[in-house]
């Protein structure tokens, strides 16, 4: 394989730029031409590739979002998208891609790699809800992120005797909510996976206050079916049977934008390493993920059929750990 791209898609996840440099770099290393696709499926579909050298990647490592840009692309989920971005790889003699992103990012690539091209997926997504990878890249720099601002949030809360609820992300995956409120010390963590009603997270708050603390925090992922807007309407009449005044705290696309940690870099270039070499050794249709500390493959129809789940144990060991 002698000429290959490499394209970031879906959200952006702290690491993707340290991943397309390891990409590039070693890929410059296997002797192969690298191209940077544009704008992510929407970029591949109109055949929006720029040649990349190693110079082209130089003082990137550091960066948060992605320099190759991404975007939504309803046409690639059709039959013709797809044609389309199929036509403009061979057009250019590309003879295989990397796919930096999550879940509807390697559905992307799962649909091309059945088309019969040659694709590697990279682990990246701050939910960590990408089954083939135990942790995703961009996951310990989003939740080092949250930690910090509810470290300066409990100094708040304490001053004034407050509760707080702080929403972090999550549509359908609690694990950082989950991860940050362990980290962070919360009273009470709400993540869609674990249904929770506002009276549980009411007894919570109310017995940290009979404890004798001078505040309580709260974590909730944004897909909970009590998101933190939810809560705040729902006490909005009742704070004093909390025992606290209640203050909501929805950190946002905050949680992206963190300049990569030292693991995230590190991480990203195992991974763009894997994905050159898995091009390389002719394995195509993988998932490049982290499973037990070790680098692994998983074959991409596995990915788009499973679903990860939320350990248990460690849901139950937040519980033990508010008391």
């Amino acid at each position: 394989m002698k000429r290959i791209a490499v394209m970031t898609s879906g959200g952006d996840a702290p690491g993707m730029n340290a991943a397309i440099r390891s990409v590039v770099r070693v890929g410059l290393e296997e002797d192969m031409e690298v191209f940077g696709v544009n704008r992510g499926y929407a970029g591949l579909v109109v055949g929006n590739f720029v040649p990349l050298r190693a110079r082209d990647v130089g003082g990137i490592l550091d960066k948060g979002g992605s320099f190759l840009q991404s975007a939504r692309c309803p046409e690639f989920k059709t039959e013709e998208g797809q044609m389309k971005a199929l036509h403009a790889l061979r057009e250019r003699g590309i003879e295989g891609l990397v796919v930096i992103g999550g879940n509807g990012s390697q559905a992307g690539s799962y649909a091309l790699s059945k088309r019969g091209f040659p694709v590697v997926g990279i682990a990246s997504t701050i939910d960590n809800d990408l089954y083939g990878s135990e942790i995703t890249l961009g996951v310990d720099t989003a939740l080092n992120v949250i930690l910090e601002a509810i470290d300066r949030l409990k100094v708040t809360a304490s001053s004034h005797e407050r509760a707080f609820v702080i929403e972090v992300m999550g549509r359908d995956c609690g694990y950082l909510a989950l991860m940050a409120g362990i980290a962070g010390g919360a009273e009470a963590v709400i993540i869609p996976e674990v249904d929770t009603h506002p009276e549980v997270v009411a007894d919570e708050i109310r017995s940290a206050y009979e404890r004798g603390k001078n505040h309580a925090l709260v974590v909730v992922a944004e897909g909970a079916k009590y998101n933190a807007t939810k809560l705040e309407a729902y006490f909005k009449e009742n704070h004093e049977r909390l025992g606290f005044d209640l203050r909501v705290t929805i950190l946002g696309h905050v949680q992206r934008g963190g300049t990569p940690g030292a693991f995230d870099r590190i991480l990203a270039s195992r991974f763009g390493e894997a994905a050159v070499k898995a091009l390389a050794d002719g394995e195509t249709g993988v998932l490049i993920g982290l499973i037990s500390d070790k680098i692994a493959r998983t074959p991409l129809e596995e990915v788009n059929s499973h679903k990860k789940t939320i350990d248990e144990g460690v849901v139950k060991l937040a519980r033990v750990l508010s008391k």
